[in-house]
């Protein structure tokens, strides 16, 4: 098997955006590699560590990677939105804090079986946990016209997304479309020449759009981030790597219905909801990659990092 690579993005701005102690407890919920887990784990004295990830590579390559830290790393296989019921099973009530980095590994980009590159032929596949039941090609074969139109001009913001659905279900009458490169000439054949020649890789977007789909990305997402400033103690940080503006404004709306969860009219004199602020935005712009990193990295052009921290006190909670 080749060599689990995930170059971490944004790694000394998220290190040192969760403001590290010796003693805490913290969470890497995407895993991966193991590089963010590493420069964190690098900082603990009688702290703890918990590495999460779904994706079995990134389980074996961490596991190796972090091996000499010891009993302060706990690695665990499974999707981040597990998080809560996981510190549950370990006693964990509070953590100092929690990461995210959204992005696809290198590794499963650069591994043509597992089907996420549009630059190699393999089978539509696309998972980023291989137990998960639902593939690229269930996407692809199975989904209506109209069900695959949403998914692209939704999750990959497609200019021609109707197109290309129209064009993915008529080419499966014929028969079923398997692999990636089958899908890639019928997402060029529904994209006219003059667009073709612009911009990036015209499978570019259809690609992330199906990818989001199959694992669900969006709405785990969406549904993970609450939860997780609820478990940080007093001052901590959570921090959210994103690539993608979809990703991004989720993030950004939950931080600031976070920090400013009133839902009394503007004309109210005084708050009478009583929804208290659970914390701060540390960001209130993205913290973006240096060129520096761009130019050594060029997967980390597009990277987001935002930070939230808890509020240092317990009566704020909720």
């Amino acid at each position: 098997m080749e060599e689990f690579v995930h170059v971490s993005v944004l790694l000394d701005e998220t290190v040192g955006g969760l403001n590290v102690r010796p003693d805490g407890i913290y969470v890497d919920g995407t895993l991966g590699g193991g590089g963010h887990s590493e420069a964190i784990a690098k900082q603990l004295t009688t702290g703890r560590l918990i590495g999460i990830d779904q994706d079995a590579d990134a389980i074996r390559a961490a596991g190796e990677r972090l091996a000499p830290y010891g009993e302060r790393v706990t690695i665990i296989q499974s999707n981040y939105e597990a998080m809560s019921d996981i510190l549950d099973t370990l006693r964990i009530e509070r953590v100092d804090g929690i990461m995210l980095d959204l992005g696809v590994s290198s590794f499963q980009l650069d591994t043509a079986e597992r089907g996420f590159s549009y630059m190699e032929d393999a089978p539509l596949d696309m998972r980023m946990s291989r137990e998960g039941s639902r593939t690229a090609a269930d996407v692809v074969n199975g989904y209506t016209e109209d069900a695959l139109y949403r998914v692209i001009r939704d999750y990959g913001e497609e200019p021609f997304a109707k197109n290309i659905a129209k064009h993915i279900v008529r080419e499966r009458e014929t028969k079923p479309i398997e692999t990636t490169l089958e899908l890639v000439d019928i997402i060029k054949g529904a994209i006219p020449a003059k667009a073709r020649r612009t911009g990036g890789h015209p499978a570019k977007q259809t690609f992330q759009a199906i990818r989001i789909e199959v694992n669900r990305e969006l709405e785990v997402l969406q549904n993970s981030v609450d939860g997780m400033i609820r478990r940080l103690a007093p001052g901590g940080r959570i921090c959210i790597i994103t690539f993608h503006s979809l990703e991004d404004r989720i993030v950004k709306q939950i931080f600031r219905k976070n920090e400013s969860p009133c839902i009394c009219p503007p004309e109210f004199p005084v708050c009478i909801c009583k929804r208290r602020s659970l914390g701060t935005v540390i960001t209130k712009k993205p913290i973006l990659p240096s060129e520096e990193e761009t130019e050594r990295n060029r997967r980390a052009k597009s990277a987001k990092l935002r930070i939230f921290e808890r509020n240092a006190e317990p009566a704020t909670w909720q």
